[in-house]
């Protein structure tokens, strides 16, 4: 190889290596920064990023800007102020600043999604947006309670929140499918409401009070509620658990609480027990207090079983004592169970037997006879 070819080939390196690191000081000069690469965001969001484009140069850049690696689906805008733009310039050691707004489709599927802010001939800033939830044109109503339990009395409240996952606003009608007697009031912003509107891709907070009737049985209710538009609808189940109320009364078929007895004598008594709470009885038990020497039998001796508002008949079968004078006394029965208990003052008159009442009229007429015969036989003398 003769000198002339050497010095050649040596002169093409050089000139190649003198190229490319001026190539790269070149892409180098410039760089392309942003605070939040990679964000979070749900299904129609719109995002804002600010772009510094720096000079670090001494010469003025003009660089050609664009997005890639966008979905189809999705929009962008570049803008430097007011200005949509494709191109910008730098001065030197200068910095520019530009606008980046992307719009989240709302109809999007979950996911990480990549795409690049290029700065032609100097370079890339990659770009990062996890869209959290599986996007829809759909509404939700949900709430992180469904189910709440409580006794008749009770006062429900559900805390539920209503998205509008369209484009539009939109004005939601609520509507719940109670069981008969129970009453659903929706409010939104403290106040009781029929409707409400709901802004693109916003949240309306709403409280739905339930309210049972007074005498439901114990026993899970389901309640449907839903807020409904002409284009879209959401529906929410909530179940309210009664566990019920107990209560129990014994009385008289009549109310009467009296009656009238000779000493010795046995009485039947009907008695009335009625469950008056809203939860099942069992093991109802009768019992008796009351004069020494009296007895009081019950037939049957226990109520097993006593279903809410429903009655069962009893005899009760109250005897005197043999040496009770005449007068009034007291009675007590009460029914119990665990839960409950109920008692009545029965009051009982003893009377004087029909037969004594007969000896003492024979005992007054024989008196008068008596009389009578003493006057004539010596009223004269």
């Amino acid at each position: 190889m003769s000198i002339r070819i050497k010095e050649s080939l040596i002169f093409i390196l050089i000139l190649t290596a003198t190229t490319f690191n001026l190539k790269a000081d070149e892409a180098d000069s410039v760089k392309l920064f942003t605070p939040y690469p990679r964000v979070s965001v749900s299904p129609g969001e719109s995002l804002d990023y600010t772009i510094t484009v720096i000079n670090n140069s001494s010469e003025i850049k003009t660089i050609d800007v664009s997005v890639t690696g966008i979905p189809k689906s999705w929009n962008y805008t570049l803008k430097s102020g007011t200005w949509n733009v494709k191109q910008i310039s730098v001065m030197p050691k200068e910095k520019q600043l530009i606008s980046l707004r992307i719009d989240v489709p709302y109809n999007v599927n979950k996911g990480t999604y990549r795409f690049n802010f290029i700065a032609s001939g100097y370079g890339t800033l990659p770009i990062e947006v996890i869209v959290t939830q599986q996007g829809s044109f759909n509404s939700e109503f949900t709430t992180d309670q469904n189910n709440l339990q409580g006794t008749p009395s009770s006062s429900f409240t559900f805390n539920a929140t209503l998205r509008n996952r369209t484009p539009e606003k939109q004005l939601y009608a609520f509507s719940a499918y109670a069981p008969r007697g129970w009453i659903v009031t929706f409010r939104a912003n403290y106040q009781a409401v029929t409707s409400v509107n709901v802004e693109p891709n916003a949240n309306q907070s709403v409280t739905i009070e339930v309210k049972p009737p007074e005498r439901v049985e114990a026993g899970k209710y389901k309640i449907p509620v839903t807020a409904s538009t002409g284009n879209s609808s959401a529906s929410l189940e909530l179940e309210v658990v009664i566990t019920g109320t107990y209560g129990i009364e014994v009385s008289t078929p009549t109310g009467l609480l009296s009656t009238k007895m000779t000493a010795g004598e046995e009485k039947r008594i009907d008695l009335i027990v009625r469950n008056t709470g809203t939860a099942e009885l069992t093991g109802i038990a009768l019992n008796y207090s009351g004069p020494v020497n009296w007895s009081c039998d019950f037939e049957p001796k226990k109520v097993d079983k006593l279903a809410a508002n429903d009655t069962a008949r009893v005899v009760a079968k109250l005897k005197a004592d043999k040496k009770a004078i005449p007068g009034d006394y007291v009675a007590y029965i009460d029914a119990t169970t665990p839960e409950a208990t109920s008692k009545i003052t029965y009051r009982v008159t003893i009377e004087t037997p029909l037969l004594w009442g007969w000896v003492g009229i024979a005992i007054i007429a024989a008196a008068i006879v008596s009389v009578y015969y003493l006057f004539r036989k010596y009223g004269r003398r």
